[in-house]
């Protein structure tokens, strides 16, 4: 009995998870250089999509701070206009004499900052059963706060994230003898070392069927999928042989199939012991034909070996076979 045909890698997978019909329709990239995906929500409310716990996460560390900074000063400003409030109707706040216009907001605002901090000089008391009140209700929500920017600086500092640096630009270039290959660098981009990194690149472009442009998924068989450690620079080489459908494909091709590589890598961070992922594409107009890398490293005077970052992308012209 014949054995049964198995499926390809790409019939197995035939797209990124977004169908075949959209990507097709689409004339920007499927995925943005950081490795977002290119892809509007409608339809659905704010509150049933919003995750302000993720979002606070991904967030950049200044945005955050900026955020976190806003946050105390709107807890501080509503608390600090409760107090003059109260302050114009009795007395609500005693000491450091008497306080009028807007000194008197100031006077609120500092306390309210003492309060929610739970610092509590003792120049600036409250007077009353509902100013207290209103006291023991900004002590809750000043902790609460704390406790809340505390957690998510800790998940923050204890998430562990990959940060790979790619070249700007991939290129088709030389390989072997009269062969070509696509290629583009990865670089670490953090001295932690990430151990059994595996990549997979996936080109996506436009087929004609019947008449009309439909966008076929392929994943390209590379030289080296996986490495043990990932300490130096790594070129990613997929041989542009008979069995590539890159195969005879120059630049301009590429152009008029609107052609993107996407790139999925996968290690694990040695310190934290947690995997971690990285994603970005290559579109047709990020590839050049007939250039090759040139060398980032070189042996230091003591014998180790240095990497210079600044060449990740820089290339030198090729003649290709």
């Amino acid at each position: 009995m014949a054995e049964e045909a198995r499926p390809t890698p790409a019939e197995q997978n035939p797209d990124l998870g977004l169908g075949n019909v959209a990507p097709s329709q689409t004339r920007r990239r499927l995925l943005e250089k950081d490795g977002s995906f290119n892809v509007v929500r409608r339809g659905d409310s704010f509150w049933s999509s919003a995750n302000l716990y993720h979002h606070l996460l991904d967030l950049g560390w200044p945005a955050f701070l900026s955020w976190a900074a806003l946050g105390y000063l709107a807890l501080n400003l509503v608390f600090a206009t409760i107090y003059t409030g109260l302050d114009l109707r009795f007395v609500a706040l005693v000491g450091e004499g008497p306080a009028t216009g807007f000194h008197r907001f100031l006077r609120a605002f500092y306390f309210s900052v003492q309060t929610s901090s739970t610092i509590g000089y003792g120049q600036i008391s409250p007077h009353g059963d509902i100013a207290n009140l209103v006291v023991a209700v900004e002590s809750f929500f000043g902790l609460l706060g704390l406790a809340l920017v505390t957690g998510l600086v800790f998940a923050r500092f204890s998430r562990p994230t990959a940060h790979i640096l790619f070249s700007e630009h991939a290129l088709i270039a030389p390989y072997r003898e009269g062969g070509r290959g696509f290629m583009f660098r990865i670089v670490n981009g953090r001295k932690s070392q990430l151990i059994g990194l595996s990549v997979q690149v996936i080109l996506s472009w436009l087929d004609e069927v019947n008449g009309s442009s439909a966008r076929s998924f392929h994943f390209l068989k590379l030289e080296r999928d996986t490495v043990p450690f990932f300490s130096l620079n790594w070129t990613l080489v997929h041989p542009m042989d008979e069995q590539s459908p890159l195969h005879g494909v120059g630049a301009e091709d590429l152009l008029r199939r609107e052609a993107e590589f996407t790139v999925l890598l996968t290690g694990m961070d040695e310190t934290f012991s947690q995997t971690v992922h990285a994603r970005s594409s290559y579109r047709a107009a990020e590839v050049i034909e007939g250039a090759r890398f040139v060398r980032m490293f070189q042996v230091a005077d003591d014998g180790r070996t240095e990497i210079d970052l600044r060449r990740l992308d820089e290339h030198e012209s090729a003649d290709l076979p």
